[in-house]
């Protein structure tokens, strides 16, 4: 049993105000695997407290000491590589070789990625008689969810921190154990006390009391839209900055000169990475009228051979679902768009020979969606892949762009040029062609209801500054 008793504010180990506790589950077994405080509003003012007291100090700091402090993170993060990822596929699911990969490594490039970005500092800008400089926006509060419970604690945490900011973090309620393992790491790196500080606890409790504290200069919140929606809300009562990232039903375009035995397995695989509980999921796959039926054989095959099970073993692809409200979710979402309409290929709710215990769900696929329907416009958040079937280019940007969401999507083509200019069409925040590869550098964001504001690179390090002119004589 992985219990704790304390929780990590102002450089310490601290017992929170309240008795109350959070029971954490095994997703894969339905296991209780261990207990946590349960954070109250007096617990989030006093991390506040601690983090309001060290951000004049650690403001002030130089980048190279910013710099020296990221990289014992970072290297404490390498040497609890295999614990961390052994804890994440415990807590939330993720099959092992997703856990040793994508939930760890990728935030090791991630901080490498402003260690760099810091080793070469911007120089302040001049514009006719003004000095034009970036400061630290002050205080962040950092909301974080289930799925990545790594990777998007640390594209908040690290930034805010290059940037010179002070962190109260507030992971979900479904993962804490992840982010007290990151806290202990931080902790290990030897930041002065209250530049980092943890607040575990639900989001009408803690995390309310965290946006809407008035000692918070910024929100960093990443969750579903209907959660950023009042984030955005309690926030502006205090007029503070927001960034949100949000949710996604991302289309992926498979134009007619695709070679469809790649980009079909390749999408596939996209739309049921980590149990398809990922915001850049390809849930949405467009396929031109003459070669849709190909694709949705292709598709069928693929998913009905998916290997699902015990997210422990290697050769596992896809492991169950974070919860079982989740999976009853998803299991209504499927019923609902076979009521609309769509056709269900393989997978669904009644399938027979999953694990016994568990929160699985077979690995899906929706033919024949209406681009109207629920199936091509509610994000789903499980395995379940929807096929649409378009007329001309026209034809699959607008269905593309038929969506209140706006955060990723993907196109395929033999033609680099013609799948860029479809892609340019594309209201969204992020495109990849052919199945291109994740680059930590790049702006990571949404437009519409997929949120505001952008993480990663350098636009990432420029959502925690306020910008400054000084008027010269």
């Amino acid at each position: 049993m992985n219990d704790r008793d304390v929780t990590y504010v102002g450089g310490a180990w601290v017992p929170l105000t309240s008795d109350a506790r959070m029971e954490v589950v095994n997703p894969a077994t339905e296991e209780i695997i261990g207990r946590v405080p349960e954070a109250q509003a007096a617990d989030v003012d006093l991390a506040v407290a601690a983090a309001r007291s060290a951000a004049d100090a650690w403001a002030a700091t130089d980048i190279p000491t910013r710099q020296g402090y990221l990289h014992k993170l970072r290297d404490n993060l390498v040497a609890r590589t295999d614990e961390l990822a052994a804890l994440i596929t415990t807590e939330m699911g993720a099959p092992a070789r997703i856990a040793g990969g994508i939930q760890v490594n990728l935030p090791v490039q991630v901080v490498d990625s402003y260690l760099e970005l810091l080793s070469t500092p911007p120089e302040p800008e001049r514009l006719g008689t003004s000095l034009v400089v970036r400061e630290p926006v002050g205080v962040v509060g950092a909301i974080t969810p289930w799925n990545y419970p790594l990777q998007q604690a640390i594209i908040k945490i690290v930034p805010a921190l290059a940037a010179g900011c002070t962190v109260v973090h507030k992971p979900s309620e479904l993962t804490p154990l992840t982010s007290y393992l990151l806290a202990e790491i931080i902790d290990a790196a030897g930041l002065p006390a209250g530049v980092y500080n943890l607040v575990p606890g639900t989001g009408p409790v803690a995390g309310e009391a965290l946006v809407a504290h008035p000692d918070v200069d910024m929100v960093s919140f990443t969750g579903s839209t209907r959660a950023g929606r009042r984030v955005g809300a309690v926030a502006a009562e205090t007029v503070k900055r927001v960034a949100l990232e949000l949710g996604g039903k991302s289309a992926n375009i498979l134009l007619p000169d695709a070679d469809h035995a790649v980009a079909v397995k390749v999408g596939v695989a996209n739309c049921f990475l980590n149990a398809g509980q990922t915001c850049t999921s390809l849930s949405r796959m467009l396929v031109h009228t003459s070669r849709y039926d190909e694709a949705v054989e292709r598709a069928t095959d693929y998913a009905a051979n998916y290997r699902l099970g015990d997210p422990t073993d290697p050769q596992t692809r896809l492991g169950p679902l974070v919860s079982a409200a989740q999976r009853a979710r998803v299991h209504d979402l499927v019923r609902q768009a076979v009521a609309e309409g769509a056709r269900l290929t393989t997978g669904g709710p009644d399938v027979d020979g999953l694990p016994a215990r568990g929160y699985y769900l077979a690995p899906t696929v929706l033919a024949d969606v209406d681009p109207d329907s629920v199936a091509a416009q509610e994000e789903f958040f499980g395995p379940v892949l929807s096929i649409i079937r378009y007329d001309d280019e026209d034809h699959a940007v607008a269905i593309a762009n038929n969506s209140r969401y706006g955060l990723a999507g993907g196109v395929w083509s033999a033609d680099i040029d013609r799948a860029t200019a479809v892609a340019m069409r594309m209201r969204i925040g992020q495109v990849d062609i052919n199945g291109a590869a994740f680059n930590p550098l790049a702006p990571f964001g949404g437009y519409k209801q997929s949120g505001h504001g952008r993480e990663l690179g350098p636009y990432g390090l420029a959502e925690f500054q306020e910008i400054k002119s000084v008027q010269l004589p």
